[in-house]
């Protein structure tokens, strides 16, 4: 177990630093794709060129949403990398949930009925506090009680 885990850390170590490395390049491409969509960069040069030639064509479904939204199409870059940023910091924070999780499971194994009972009570509690952090969060943003989303952490 304990190789299994250390194999868990490595991976996320590397996957961490793939993370940041792809903020960092995502993070340079936005600000000139902004400079390039808010004319700060001439428009008619080779960088823009670029830009609307390889990164728009990506940015488009991120822009399409953001227009929706109500938003300005030139803001659509910060959104992307506010995506993936979100969406690395999720991740990563699920690895290392799923791994406190093996880590109490090979905890309570080795105290066999009880370690089970207290890791079920301390599962009850967890779910606990995670369907009061939904309910507050939920009406901070007025999210209706019914939909699906939030629908658990009233049951």
């Amino acid at each position: 177990m304990t190789s299994f885990l250390l194999a868990l850390d490595s991976i996320r170590g590397v996957l961490s630093t793939a993370f940041f490395a792809a903020g960092v390049v995502l993070a340079v491409v936005c600000a000139a794709d902004w400079m390039v969509r808010t004319r700060r960069i001439n428009p008619f040069g080779k960088v823009a060129r670029f830009f609307r030639q390889s990164v728009e064509p990506l940015m488009a479904p991120v822009e399409r949403r953001v227009v929706r939204a109500g938003g300005l199409p030139s803001s659509a870059p910060w959104w992307s990398l506010a995506a993936v940023v979100f969406g690395g910091i999720v991740f990563l924070s699920l690895l290392d949930f799923v791994r406190g999780q093996l880590v109490g499971i090979a905890y309570a194994s080795q105290f066999g009925s009880r370690g089970v009972l207290r890791l079920l009570v301390s599962w009850t509690f967890t779910v606990l506090r995670m369907a009061i952090i939904v309910r507050v969060i939920s009406s901070w943003v007025r999210i209706s009680p019914y939909s699906p989303w939030v629908r658990w952490a009233f049951v």
